[in-house]
Order: structure tokens, then sequence, then C-alpha cells
């Protein structure tokens, strides 16, 4: 499993176990409903929990076309890539980029994997972000 190249782009998202790459998340003590992205940390209702770091794709589509600036603020140099909608079994269902993805061999129930995908700062630097990538499949 990959690891962070850099720290997150947002506190208590994601998190290195074992070697490898979890998002964060909360579980209501009362009824087990898991919450992503987490609850804040003071909320006695929900307790700290862990996502699976694989899952299902449940559905996707891919962006081919730069938005409208503004609120698009990326380089005019655009690239399609896909987002995706991944189930992570006894979880919940997280939205995410795609990485790696030919986006011709994109299937409903593909295993995927949670991956760092690195996300540049506008005044420079990089945080880490996280997307999913499909699981022993041909890479584009």
């Amino acid at each position: 499993m990959p690891k962070m190249p850099a720290p997150p782009i947002a506190d208590d998202l994601l998190a290195e176990v074992d070697g490898g790459l979890r998002l964060l998340a909360s579980r209501e003590r009362a009824t087990g409903r898991i919450t992503f992205p987490p609850r804040a940390g003071d909320d006695d209702r929900f307790e700290p929990a862990m996502l699976p770091a694989e899952g299902r794709l449940w559905s996707w589509t891919v962006q081919r076309f730069r938005p409208k600036s503004p609120p698009y603020a990326g380089p005019e140099a655009f690239e399609p890539y896909a987002v995706g909608y991944v189930e992570l079994d006894g979880a919940l269902i997280v939205e995410s980029r795609l990485a790696g993805a030919n986006f011709d061999a994109l299937r409903i129930g593909m295993a995927m994997r949670l991956v760092p995908l690195p996300f540049p700062l506008a005044g420079g630097g990089v945080r880490t972000s996280f997307a999913f990538a499909p699981i022993g499949e041909a890479q584009p």
C-alpha cells in the first residue's frame, strides 16, 4: 500500500496504518452509522473510525472538458480525469477521483484501492489528498 508523500490536505482525513493509507471517518455511537469526512472531535455522539482501504466501483463519470472560470482555477492545459463512487464494504460509498484508470476499462464492481493523490497548493507546495485506483487492471 502506498504512503503519504506529503502532509494531508485536511486534518483528520488520512492516516498511515501498517504501511498503508486509510481514510478517517466517524461512527455514531447510538446507531453505528458511519460518516465521512469525520465529525468534529468535540461531538460526543461520534467516535473515530477508519474506512477500509479497498472497495468496489459503484459508479463513475469522466470530466472531459475544462470547467468554467471561476470557480475553476486550474491549469489552462486541461487533462480529462475520472471521478467515481467507491463502495467500501460494511461502511459507506465515497466519492473520489479515480487514479491510474484507463477510462474504457472502468466497470461497475471492479476492485479499487485507496492511493495518495498529490494536491498542489496555489502558493506552492504540495499536500496529500486521496483517490482510488483499480486493483490488478492494466494501467494506461
